[in-house]
């Protein structure tokens, strides 16, 4: 068949009216080419429509990501629209990132993430947050601060900064990787160890991630879970003067801290979360 032909008979039927079906004689139909195509496999869907629904959502969402990626074909899968959370209390807000990562915002401090944060995994801070990083090899974790970047897949640490201000990043456990605007060195932290950047000037010194209670009065520990988680501890009278002597991490969980007063003293204990309030029995 010449061209002439074949493009006469593809017009042809490309103009013919399809012939109409009833859904109960489409439904047996695809029920027929289901039996023969996977014999070995059950039908997941009750009928012919889910399929067809199915197959449509495909071609849409195929459609959506080929028309983002040619419209914007350098935006490294970046979406403009950002989610702000702010903290204007004047104590610590935790937030749980859409990837699990927990924030604890300090007051007068805000962050900025993308809408596709699954794939994007990249927080602006003005202010002060300690951050728990949901682990994600394939998906680095990034905090931009005035002009420097961390990078992270998977730990815990601290960022600090204002604008026109200093940043400090502490690192309490894992590693990260920081950098500073326009500059090529990378510097790569270590548990214990802080980052500071200001007046184009960057420095890596050490502090201490840890608080040492030694023999101290058990009661004090109450005190310090009261100011630095929010949870009033009451413990029996007859414990108030019961010594401890333990080292805690300043960013531990307060799940942890519990925990361990309950099994060294042998008590139970009962977590209010509505009433922010810890009772050892």
């Amino acid at each position: 068949m010449d061209e002439k032909k074949l493009e006469e008979e593809l017009k042809k039927l490309w103009n013919e009216t399809p012939i109409s079906h009833s859904d109960s004689e489409k439904e047996a139909s695809w029920e027929q080419f289901q039996s023969k195509t996977f014999p070995s496999k059950k039908q997941k869907f009750g009928s012919w429509r889910h399929y067809a629904a199915a197959a449509a959502i495909l071609i849409f969402t195929l459609i959506g990501v080929g028309l983002y990626f040619t419209n914007d074909p350098i935006s490294n899968n970046i979406e403009i629209v950002e989610n702000t959370i702010e903290n204007t209390t004047s104590i610590i807000k935790i937030v749980a990132l859409p990837d699990s990562t927990k924030v604890e915002l300090s007051p007068n401090s805000k962050i900025m993430y993308a809408t596709n944060f699954a794939v994007n995994r990249k927080v602006e801070i003005n202010g002060e947050a300690y951050f728990k990083v949901k682990k994600d090899k394939k998906h680095p974790f990034q905090v931009f601060c005035n002009e420097t970047t961390t990078t992270v897949l998977g730990t815990a640490f601290t960022v600090k900064g204002y604008p026109k201000k200093e940043v400090a990043v502490e690192l309490y456990e894992g590693s990260v990787e920081m950098s500073v605007k326009n500059q090529d060195k990378k510097w790569i932290l270590k548990p214990g160890e802080k980052f500071i950047y200001g007046n184009e000037i960057a420095s890596v010194t050490e502090f201490n991630r840890f608080l040492d209670f030694d023999n101290e009065k058990l009661s004090t520990i109450s005190t310090y879970i009261e100011s630095n988680y929010g949870y009033k501890v009451t413990i029996p009278q007859e414990y108030y003067n019961q010594r401890i002597t333990v080292r805690i991490n300043k960013k531990e969980d307060l799940k942890t801290i519990v925990q361990l007063i309950s099994e060294m003293y042998n008590l139970n204990f009962e977590v209010n979360e509505k009433l922010k309030q810890i009772t050892f029995q």
